[in-house]
């Protein structure tokens, strides 16, 4: 039986979504909803698959992941719209684009950052829809894929994750950024190879290097010496990322945060599969990892060992930052950074679904005076409520 409090709040976010919907069929059915995680976008694509369906047709759901596509199948059912499943088709992107000719009366693009790319893209030349629904977290930082968004389904409604928190939608949340240090040898090779980064980037062009080495990496046409530079330059940024990702002091103050959370369910991000394991390891055996190497029987032991209770730390890479509900986990230890802002809101939406009496806390480890430094203070830079600790 639901409490007063989540009726009301399951009542503020009803309205939400179906303003978002609204707006959405005042642009004409074509169009971007932006919501924070804990917003229920998947909810609003199957109300906008079930109007779309109503006088019969074909609908499309674009996901990225094979959990996804289950997910999915499980909000049908949840909101009893299961009719239109016989109607629906589910696929990830990595499939989708070989499709040709195909006629849909609407496509829902979840996650649409994910399918934005060049390949993925080829399914928007060649297929026909009548509505397009595009959603994500927020807008595709890269400049290209924003355009290409914007062009294809253009905002009909944004809300942010804060906003999600002042409305109740979502719990609130505390971030605590804990600075580590390199131990004398890491910050040596960081030396080294930061000098080398450096050098490659002049040789570039100091303020587009990044640019520049995409755009000869591209180019069949390129001369060796500036293939060369740019690969060069991207090993570099590999190698000083792997210093800080794989830091030593990471897993000596990760091991000291469980220590005084055993009793809380953990949610913890790194940066590599490899470090995932090695954090994982540390606290054997109350943690259990998944990642991309973990075959799919293994990820399915691992996340219903964490969600019975089993264990209570489950550690991952990247496989967890989107499509999964983890409500019952109350804390989050983030090891690996990108400066990716979108990554961040994620991680952070993991831990923020609703539950009466919540606070989602999060503590960030980084390498400071780092590149990894600069990465974290862009990730956040959305997002409030944050302690830098010295």
């Amino acid at each position: 039986m639901e409490s007063i409090v989540t009726q009301r709040i399951n009542q503020i976010r009803d309205k939400e979504q179906k303003k978002a919907l609204n707006a959405w069929a005042k642009q004409g059915f074509v169009g971007s909803v932006i919501a924070g995680t804990g917003f229920g976008k998947s909810r609003v694509g199957i109300l906008a698959v079930n109007h779309a369906l109503k006088n019969g047709g074909k609908a499309l759901i674009l996901v990225p992941t094979v959990q996804l596509q289950e997910q999915f199948k499980e909000e049908f059912i949840k909101w009893d719209l299961e009719h239109c499943l016989d109607h629906t088709d589910i696929l990830c992107y990595q499939t989708a684009y070989k499709l040709i000719g195909e006629e849909y009366n609407i496509v829902i693009c979840d996650e649409v950052h994910l399918g934005l790319s060049p390949k993925y893209r080829e399914f928007f030349k060649y297929n026909r829809y009548d509505s397009l629904l595009c959603m994500t977290a927020t807008p595709p930082e890269e400049l290209e894929y924003k355009e290409i968004l914007y062009k294809m389904a253009p905002i009909a409604y944004s809300i942010t994750l804060d906003r999600c928190v002042k409305l109740g939608i979502v719990s609130p949340y505390q971030i605590k950024c804990v600075p580590i240090k390199l131990t004398q040898k890491e910050q040596e090779d960081y030396k080294r190879i930061n000098n080398r980064f450096v050098q490659w980037k002049y040789q570039l062009g100091q303020f587009n290097a990044f640019e520049n080495a995409k755009l000869i990496m591209a180019n069949k046409n390129a001369l060796p010496q500036e293939k060369q530079a740019a690969i060069q330059f991207y090993r570099a940024i590999r190698d000083r990322k792997k210093i800080v990702d794989f830091a030593t002091n990471k897993i000596t103050m990760f091991k000291e945060i469980f220590e005084q959370n055993k009793d809380k369910k953990i949610l913890v991000f790194s940066g590599a599969n490899d470090f995932t394991n090695k954090l994982c390891a540390s606290i054997t055996p109350y943690a259990v990892s998944y990642h991309s190497k973990k075959t799919k029987k293994q990820k399915e032991a691992a996340l219903k060992a964490f969600k019975d209770d089993s264990i209570n730390v489950l550690c991952s890479t990247k496989a967890l930052n989107q499509g999964f509900d983890v409500p019952n986990a109350n804390m989050g230890i983030i090891c690996g950074i990108t400066s990716k802002s979108l990554s961040m809101i994620q991680r952070v939406g993991r831990l923020i679904r609703f539950q009466e009496d919540k606070i989602g806390e999060i503590v960030i480890l980084y390498v400071k005076d780092s590149q990894e430094e600069k990465w974290l203070k862009n990730a956040v830079k959305n997002l409030n409520n944050i302690v830098w600790e010295k």
